[in-house]
C-alpha cells in the first residue's frame, strides 16, 4: 500500500487540493477538488520523487526527476497532477 508523503502533501495543499490513498488498482493517489474526485495518478508499481529521495539519496531522486520530466508530455491533466504532486 502507497504512503502519501509530505512532500505530495504540501504540493496538494499548494493547489487546493486533497489527496487520498487510491482505491484504483495500480494506482497511488486519488485527487479531490472540493470534495470531488478529479484524477487518480501515479502507478503503485514505479516510485515516485519522494520515494527516490528516501530510498536512494536525492542526487539519484534529481536524476530520476530530470528523466521523468524528459519523457512525459504533460498534456493531460493526470500528468500536470503526477508531475506537480509526485514530481
Amino acid at each position: 500500500m502507497y504512503v502519501i508523503t509530505d512532500y505530495t502533501k504540501r504540493r496538494a495543499k499548494e493547489l487546493g487540493l486533497t489527496v487520498a490513498v487510491s482505491k484504483k488498482r495500480h494506482k497511488k493517489l486519488d485527487v479531490f477538488k472540493d470534495g470531488e474526485l478529479i484524477a487518480s495518478i501515479g502507478d503503485t508499481r514505479y516510485k515516485d520523487y519522494p520515494t527516490f529521495a528516501l530510498e536512494d539519496g536525492q542526487e539519484v531522486a534529481n536524476e530520476r526527476r530530470r528523466l521523468y520530466r524528459q519523457r512525459h508530455t504533460k498534456n493531460t491533466l493526470n500528468e500536470l497532477l503526477a508531475l506537480y504532486l509526485l514530481w
